[in-house]
């Protein structure tokens, strides 16, 4: 390794992880909490078995599930413009992201709610709670604690996929590599690099996973 090389992934280093601390982690935060909403709104709706709402939620996860992200970043990013529909590129990072992982957790809490025993929504009843009490009090706790880990997973997963974000010109760290390869011309260094930084934020949360499954385990 030149100490051309050397210098070049000294230096790129905090150009690649600044964009990862101000636009990444975000971009992460900001659409995996939004997906949590919808997951568990489209899970409620299936498990209650509303009418006309359990079809769309149905169609809605098909489509997401069945078609690539990448395409869907396309097409709310290139496609809407044509509908008069204009989205700066995190706005629409934001959006697909949300949806996309929405769609996926809300099979993941959708089984975890029927993995409640049914006997404690009828005991809920038999105290006079309400449905919504029962599984807001009851049900969901309980749930989302089975849910954890299978949503853990669908964050770090986000994490590497907002890489994808940079096909939409979000300035994330695979964004700001991409820049820099085509300055210096050193593609293979550079992207051993971002990908070593992709691995230590993704080891970090799979780190505060494990901790927090053994307190969620210690409370049973």
């Amino acid at each position: 390794m030149s100490e051309r090389l050397i210098g070049i992934l000294t230096d790129s280093f905090t150009k690649i992880l600044i964009p990862g601390v101000k636009v990444t982690i975000p971009l992460t935060i900001i659409s995996f909490s939004i997906s949590l909403v919808i997951a568990v709104i489209m899970a409620m709706v299936q498990y209650a078995n509303v009418p006309v709402l359990k079809q769309f939620a149905r169609f809605y996860i098909w489509i997401v599930r069945g078609t690539p992200l990448l395409v869907q970043l396309f097409v709310i990013f290139f496609g809407l413009p044509s509908l008069g529909i204009l989205l700066n590129p995190f706005p629409a990072a934001i959006i697909v992201f949300s949806l996309n992982t929405g769609a996926y957790d809300a099979e993941n809490i959708r089984a975890a709610i029927e993995a409640v025993p049914k006997g404690q929504i009828e005991a809920g009843y038999s105290v006079g709670l309400s449905y919504m009490q029962i599984m807001f009090h009851i049900v969901l706790p309980q749930a989302l604690r089975t849910a954890f880990p299978p949503l853990s997973n669908s964050l770090i997963s986000l994490v590497k996929d907002t890489s994808l974000a940079a096909n939409i010109t979000v300035v994330e760290m695979f964004m700001a590599t991409q820049r820099i390869v085509a300055r210096t011309y050193e593609p293979l260094w550079l992207y051993i690099e971002v990908a070593l930084i992709y691995l230590i934020f993704c080891t970090v949360l799979t780190k505060v996973q494990s901790v927090c499954e053994k307190r969620l385990r210690a409370l049973d």
